[in-house]
C-alpha cells in the first residue's frame, strides 16, 4: 500500500481543458431531391390551400380553428411520450380543473397559449425579433432596446430633433405659455423616469438562471440566429417545402433548451408569412401524430422534409374532414332555434360549444351568465350528446 501512495504522489494531475460543444449546423441539401419532395410537395400544398379556403367563408371558422388549437396542443405532448386528456385541457383553460394539474397539462396549455398568440398576431409576428422574444418567454425590452439603439444610431435619429419636430418646443411656444399643459407633459416625463429606473433596476437584479436546469453552455441566442438563417436562406422556396425545412432544422439545431414544441408552431408561421394560409394556423403537431413512430424521424435529410410534408398533408385533410363534420352537426342542430324568442340563450349555446371539444355545466353557466341548473335545462333542450361518463362532473360535446 505504501509503494502504491508513492506511485500516485509521484504522478502530477494533468490539467484538463472543458471544451464547449458548438451547436449543430444545418445544411439545406443542395441540390434538392425533387424527384423524392415533388409529390409529398404537391399534395401538401393542395391540402392546405383547400383547407384555407374552406374555412375562408365558413360560418364555424372560430369555433373550428379553436378546437384545433386544443387537438395540436394535446398532439403535441403526444409526440413528447406523454398523454393529456382533452377535456383536462379543456376544463384547464376554463379554469374548471377537476383535480390539481399535472406538470404535462401545464405544458400542454402553454402550447395552446402560444398557439393562440401567434394566431392572433399579424402573420409575420412569430418570426421576428419581439415575436420570438415573447413567445420564448423574454420581454421586448431585454431582446429589442439594444437593436433599437443601433437602429436609431445607424439612422442618425436625433431625439432631441425629434421632440422638437412634433411640436414639444416649437415654434409657436404653446406648450411654454399654457402652464397646465406643460405640468401634464412635465408629470408624464416623471412617471416614465420611474418606470425606466424600476424596469433597469428589475433587469440588474433578476437571478441567473440555475445551472441545474439550464445549460451554461446552451447558446440560446446564437443557436437561434443560426435558425433564423436557415429560414431566411427559404425565401425563394415554396411556402410548405420553407416550413418542412424550418422544422427539420429547429430539430437538428434545437435553439431553445426547454421548449423542443415552438419550432412546429414557427413552422406554421412560416406558412402564415408567407401567404399560405391566411385564416388559420396549420396543426403540424396534430399531422406528424399520423405518421407511425418508424418513419417519424429517418436519417435521410430528404426522407425527413418528406415526412414534414406528409404531415402537413395529414392535417390539412382530417382538418377539413372534421369541419365539414362540425358544419353538418351545427346545421341540424341548428334547426331547434327555429320559433325561439330573440331572448333565447339557445343560439348563444350553440355558437359556444362550437368553440370547445366539451363543454361543462360550468362553463357555460359562466359563459352565458346563467344557473348551472338552467345550463343543463339548455343543453336537454338543444340535444347534445353527453361525452364523458364521469361522475363528479357532466360534460357535452358535438363530436
Amino acid at each position: 500500500m505504501t509503494e502504491t501512495k508513492a506511485v500516485l504522489a509521484s504522478v502530477s494531475p494533468l490539467p484538463v481543458k472543458v471544451i464547449k460543444t458548438l451547436p449543430s449546423s444545418y445544411k439545406i441539401p443542395d441540390p434538392l431531391p425533387w424527384a423524392q419532395l415533388a409529390g409529398p410537395l404537391a399534395g401538401a400544398e393542395d391540402a392546405i390551400a383547400r383547407l384555407d379556403e374552406r374555412l375562408a367563408k365558413s360560418p364555424i371558422r372560430d369555433g373550428a380553428i379553436s378546437r384545433m388549437h386544443f387537438a395540436d396542443a394535446c398532439a403535441s405532448l403526444w409526440l413528447d411520450g406523454e398523454l393529456v386528456h382533452l377535456d383536462d385541457l379543456v376544463l384547464h383553460d376554463a379554469g374548471m380543473d377537476v383535480r390539481a394539474p399535472t406538470h404535462e397539462l401545464t405544458r400542454a396549455h402553454a402550447v395552446l397559449r402560444a398557439r393562440r398568440r401567434i394566431a392572433e398576431a399579424k402573420p409575420d409576428w412569430a418570426l421576428s425579433v419581439a415575436g420570438l422574444a415573447g413567445l420564448r418567454g423574454r420581454s421586448e425590452r431585454e431582446e429589442g432596446t439594444g437593436n433599437r439603439k443601433e437602429v436609431e444610431e445607424s439612422l442618425g435619429v436625433d431625439e432631441d430633433a425629434e421632440r422638437e419636430e412634433v411640436g414639444f418646443e416649437g415654434p409657436l411656444g404653446a406648450i411654454n405659455t399654457d402652464p397646465h399643459l406643460a405640468a401634464a407633459f412635465a408629470a408624464v416625463d416623471t412617471a416614465n423616469a420611474r418606470a425606466e429606473r424600476r424596469l433597469a433596476d428589475e433587469a440588474r437584479s433578476r437571478p441567473e438562471r440555475d445551472s441545474l436546469v439550464y445549460d451554461p453552455d446552451w447558446d440560446e441566442d446564437g443557436r437561434l440566429d443560426d435558425w433564423r438563417a436557415v429560414v431566411d436562406e427559404t425565401r425563394t422556396l415554396p411556402p410548405t417545402l420553407a416550413a418542412a425545412i424550418a422544422a427539420d432544422a429547429w430539430d437538428a439545431i434545437e435553439p431553445l433548451e426547454h421548449t423542443p414544441w415552438l419550432g412546429r408552431l414557427l413552422a406554421a408561421g412560416v406558412l402564415r408569412a408567407r401567404g399560405k394560409t391566411r385564416w388559420h394556423l396549420p396543426c403540424l403537431h396534430a399531422g406528424l401524430k399520423t405518421i407511425s413512430r418508424e418513419r417519424r424521424r429517418p436519417r435521410d435529410a430528404a426522407a425527413r422534409l418528406a415526412v414534414q410534408l406528409e404531415a402537413m398533408t395529414a392535417a390539412a385533410e382530417a382538418g377539413r374532414k372534421d369541419h365539414d363534420r362540425w358544419l353538418m352537426t351545427r346545421n341540424l342542430l341548428a334547426r331547434k332555434l327555429a320559433g325561439r324568442r330573440a331572448t333565447s340563450k339557445l343560439p348563444a349555446l350553440l355558437d359556444y360549444v362550437l368553440t370547445r371539444p366539451i363543454v361543462s355545466a360550468g362553463m357555460i353557466a359562466a359563459e352565458l351568465g346563467i344557473t348551472p341548473r338552467a345550463a343543463q335545462n339548455l343543453v336537454a333542450e338543444l340535444g347534445l350528446r353527453e361525452a364523458t361518463g364521469r361522475g363528479r362532473y357532466r360534460a357535452w360535446a358535438i363530436l
